[in-house]
């Protein structure tokens, strides 16, 4: 009975009996106390099973209940099995606690210590930390470690980047243009990771529906709303060079997004670039005007090296708690390899009822197998480099700047990976 019943443990219960002492050693001593009482309480379970139906059909007829031989060595080997069960569950209780204190005393259980409190900034409708956010993944991994996290939401890029030179947040996300800007300006920051893909459709010019521009070409001598030094800014001054304009061909007016919507409602301004998420989603999709060009349409398959999305950390996060900076990216990286895998399921969705082009599902099918962010490597300081070639061009920053000063940019090849 005994071989029996270890043969069939492994393969009913044992990866899930694993599965949740692994984290019972996160948790509190109750916890795995209801661990092992349950374990305790199925096996108690299994004693009525030892009777064999001769012994109940005795007790039943009304003779003198007698315990057959056989079933006295199984009764014996089940309560020795289950005293064995309350030991083993004991033991390894123990060693669970015991690697869980030697756990807390690791560098990233030092470093948790000496921080406390993880302050995150991000963006309204940045993807990936929306997803780390909501569905708490950080705190979950940080919560043994005594550390806990907050988060705190921004307009833009540039501000979440001076929060982070004031020392308001730890660590944050958002466009990379903003960051050349903040460079400039002397802030203090450290580019730690960037986001692989940048969505073709993420940013856009947008017009009125009765607006009578058509193409880039037609926004000469209009009033164009964006949020000075945001991404946005580098894709104006892009979009007019894709069309032989130059940028003083237009009249420039420096609105964040809540402050464009409604002069771009009343008319009062010719054209709008924005970005996530305002462009042609489900979010925006209550939102007036028409697209006019994208990121798509502006940089072809070099969007995500022209206009990609960065993560942001203060200098102490990367000098003197590397291995959270770690636990962190790594967390961001999960994040957003479960976005990609929603947003497949929903595009296969549209795909099976003919409501969007096939070709979509193939680019996410290659996206969601691969890697959420990655490190910063030249080719992506090389294109924010001739960003800021442009920006100093133009007098729109006091001087160039060096994007790959290693105070600024941390090059690694970290995959950020368990």
């Amino acid at each position: 009975m005994i071989s029996r019943l270890i043969d069939l443990l492994p393969r009913c219960t044992g990866q899930n009996i694993l599965r949740s002492l692994r984290s019972a050693s996160r948790r509190s001593a109750t916890y795995r106390f209801a661990i092992r009482f349950s374990i305790g309480l199925v096996l108690i379970l299994v004693l009525p099973l030892v009777f064999d139906g001769h012994a109940v059909a005795a007790s039943e007829s009304g003779n003198q209940f007698k315990l057959p031989k056989r079933s006295t060595i199984q009764l014996l080997e089940t309560v020795g099995l289950f005293m064995g069960g309350i030991i083993f569950c004991v033991l390894l209780d123990r060693w669970f606690s015991q690697r869980s204190a030697q756990s807390s005393n690791t560098p990233l259980g030092e470093q948790a210590r000496r921080l406390k409190q993880l302050k995150i900034g991000y963006p309204e409708g940045m993807t990936n930390l929306e997803v780390l956010r909501t569905q708490g993944l950080l705190e979950m991994r940080l919560r043994p470690y005594g550390l806990t996290v907050t988060w705190t939401s921004f307009l833009s890029a540039s501000s979440l980047i001076e929060a982070l030179s004031n020392g308001t947040i730890d660590f944050c996300g958002g466009g990379a243009t903003a960051s050349i800007f903040s460079q400039a300006a002397d802030h203090v920051f450290v580019r730690v990771a960037k986001e692989k893909y940048t969505a073709p459709k993420g940013q856009a010019i947008l017009v009125r529906e009765d607006s009578p521009i058509q193409t880039l070409a037609d926004l000469k001598g209009k009033k164009i709303a964006f949020d000075k030094g945001s991404s946005a800014h580098y894709i104006l001054v892009r979009s007019l060079a894709k069309v032989g304009l130059d940028f003083s061909d237009i009249e420039p007016v420096y609105l964040t997004q809540p402050e464009a919507l409604p002069r771009f409602r009343r008319g009062e301004i010719d054209a709008w670039v924005i970005w996530v998420p305002y462009t042609a989603t489900q979010v925006r999709s209550a939102y007036p005007g028409r697209s006019i060009a994208d990121l798509e349409s502006i940089f072809g398959d070099k969007a995500s090296v022209e206009v990609p999305t960065y993560y942001y950390a203060i200098p102490e996060l990367v000098r003197d708690y590397p291995d959270l900076l770690k636990v962190i990216l790594e967390e961001v990286n999960e994040a957003g390899t479960w976005a990609k895998k929603q947003e497949l399921e929903a595009v296969q969705r549209l795909v099976e009822h003919h409501e969007i082009d096939p070709s979509v599902l193939e680019i996410l099918q290659k996206h969601s197998s691969e890697r959420a962010i990655i490190p910063i490597d030249d080719q992506s300081l090389n294109a924010l480099q001739h960003q800021a070639n442009i920006f100093r061009d133009l007098n729109v920053i006091p001087e160039r700047v060096n994007v790959k000063d290693g105070t600024y940019s941390l090059q690694t090849k970290q995959n950020w990976t368990y």
